[in-house]
């Protein structure tokens, strides 16, 4: 007879054996190694809450720390679900900064300076300061260099000693000198950027005992998320708010690092155990997202890659993996992604669980035409934030009012009664444009009441309402998602159309060094293992740019993709459209 747990245990219910080895490991250094889809934000919220409930952990002494504001807001969501809502669960940023705020007046005296929304206009004025003529673009370029120079811990002599290629026309010596005047500005205007929040924080735990006693005896247990992602300047961090002690979680895939370019260093996560020796290391292999043909294709595009995991499929259903689909152009492209998504919306698919996947941004132009002649309704991840959307944000507005009347209806019927009154129907408005994309907005919102709990009342609604606002925690909407592969980072979709993998695009043009073109092949892999079911890869051999033709080769990738009992030639799609 099988005993049942009870208590605590009940938390360890549900997870395989590496998952429960992991939640079980509640102190001294833990490193989680997670390869795509293994439930390694399963494992890290239940570990927390098992020690909450088994009393190893006081919630108020555990900080999660993550890297988005959405990633913290679905840490925050699961953990108050398994009834550790008391733990705070934050990025990086977030938490330096309410540290900041909290000792700014005592250690220095009145308010915080404020952080500055954005780079761009004080670098535009540094520029001006020193007669220098720089566009919006090379402004943009100035703006990640500061980033890049500051996360890497660097001094303005040891960024200038690196060797960086500088941005736009200007020289070494003109960086140097737009930077040194962005940080004069600064001071002068009582402004401080989003990567100084990091840097004052951790002055001052250095710099001032009686902080670091404060802040090391608020937050005893830490665990980070995605950890192939941390910076030295967050890794610098991290070990003040440790000081000497040594209960640090961390998981991560070093597979999945893509954002090397801005100052993430994996080498953190791979040489965990040197710098914690004694650290206990766990392996999260099994794969319960993807179908073993989607979970085959991205094994073979990792064999042999430094650090990489080896996937193990545990859903047995999903379809194969066609061969790589090449065609005329990005025109002929797009319009057979808009058929191959048309064909799924009317086999039953739902429009939300499908995504197109590209490199760059310009790409989503064509492919938008593309749907929208079809009638397929979609969203470009990473434009427009939901919650900044007028619509949405009346909505809330109107849906906080009613909520301060004492109404005793259904929320279902509270909330449709409000939404009706501006403008949402149950039924869509026929084709695309602004009425379509407003009703969608309003249908999301519609959509997050079958997600609520029985007995939920509007006030509780409208307060989880403003918390996803706050985090940036958007709801689905009933539309194929066109996403960066960068964007697509942590989601997941039943099909995925991977298009443009082409030379140039993936991996792009400007990546020539072998660390530029693995990084690359690791974008490839996090867009290969979005696809829950089904996985299609394509490539166009012509662009369309007005006046320059381009001509295109296959992604070196494509072959390493191709399984081994199949052809080495491609799938030929051509559209008489096209020509």
């Amino acid at each position: 007879m099988t005993e049942t747990a009870t208590g605590p245990d009940v938390l360890l219910d549900g997870l395989d054996a590496q998952q429960r080895v992991a939640a079980e490991a509640l102190f001294g250094p833990v490193c989680i190694l997670a390869g795509a889809g293994t439930g390694k934000t399963r494992a890290i919220t239940h570990r927390i809450a098992y020690g909450v409930a088994s009393g190893a952990y006081a919630p108020n002494r555990v900080m999660a720390l993550t890297f988005t504001n959405r990633a913290a807001a679905e840490l925050r969501g699961r953990l108050r679900q398994l009834g550790a809502g008391g733990v705070s669960a934050r990025t990086f940023h977030s938490a330096a900064l309410a540290q900041l705020n909290y000792f700014w007046p005592q250690v220095v005296g009145g308010q915080l300076p404020s952080v500055l929304d954005g780079k761009g206009r004080i670098l535009g004025h540094a520029a001006e300061r020193l007669k220098l003529r720089v566009d919006t673009p090379t402004l943009r370029d100035i703006a990640a260099e500061v980033e890049w120079r500051k996360v890497s811990s660097l001094s303005l002599e040891q960024y200038a000693a690196v060797g960086r290629p500088t941005p736009g026309q200007l020289n070494t010596e003109q960086v140097i000198d737009l930077l040194r005047t962005y940080e004069e500005l600064k001071d002068e205007r009582r402004q401080i950027d989003f990567e100084d929040v990091l840097l004052a924080c951790a002055g001052m735990i250095e710099s001032e005992p009686g902080v670091a006693m404060q802040v090391r005896e608020q937050y005893r247990f830490f665990v980070v998320d995605e950890y192939q992602d941390v910076s030295p300047l967050q890794h610098d961090l991290l070990a003040l708010w440790l000081g000497t002690r040594t209960d640090l979680c961390v998981v991560g895939d070093a597979s999945q690092t893509i954002y090397s370019f801005a100052g993430a260093r994996s080498q953190y996560l791979l040489d965990f155990e040197r710098e914690h020796p004694g650290a206990t290391v766990v392996r999260l292999e099994q794969n319960y997202r993807s179908s073993p043909a989607v979970v085959d294709t991205a094994n073979r595009l990792m064999r042999g890659r430094s650090g990489a995991l080896t996937l193990h499929a545990v859903r047995a259903e999903g379809d194969t993996v066609p061969e790589p689909a090449v065609y005329e152009d990005d025109r002929a492209e797009a319009r057979a992604v808009a058929e191959r998504i048309a064909a799924e919306l009317d086999a039953g698919a739902r429009p939300q669980d499908i995504a197109v996947l590209y490199r760059v941004n310009v790409q989503a132009a064509v492919l938008e035409q593309a749907l929208g002649d079809r009638g397929i309704s979609y969203q470009v991840r990473g434009s427009r934030r939901f919650f900044d959307l007028p619509e949405v944000r009346q909505a809330i507005m109107s849906l906080r009012g009613a909520s301060l009347a004492a109404q005793e209806e259904p929320l279902f019927k509270t909330v449709s009664d409000v939404l009706r009154s501006l403008g949402w129907s149950t039924r869509p408005p026929e084709g695309r444009g602004a009425v379509r994309d407003r009703w969608e907005s309003l249908n999301a919102i519609m959509g997050l009441v079958d997600e609520q709990p029985p007995g939920t009342t509007l006030r509780r609604f409208t307060d989880d309402l403003l918390a996803r606002q706050a985090g940036q925690h958007e709801p689905t909407l009933s539309a194929v998602t066109l996403a960066t592969l960068h964007a697509a980072k942590g989601l997941e979709w039943d099909s995925v159309h991977l298009v443009g993998l082409s030379e140039g695009l993936v991996p792009i043009s400007y990546a020539t060094g072998f660390d530029q073109i693995d990084e690359e092949r690791r974008l490839l892999y996090v867009g290969i293992t979005r696809a829950r079911r089904r996985l299609h890869l394509s490539w166009a051999e012509r662009g369309i740019t007005p006046g320059r033709p381009v001509t295109r080769r296959p992604s070196r990738f494509l072959e390493e993709l191709r399984a081994p009992a199949r052809g080495a030639r491609d799938t030929r799609t051509r559209s008489a459209a096209s020509s």
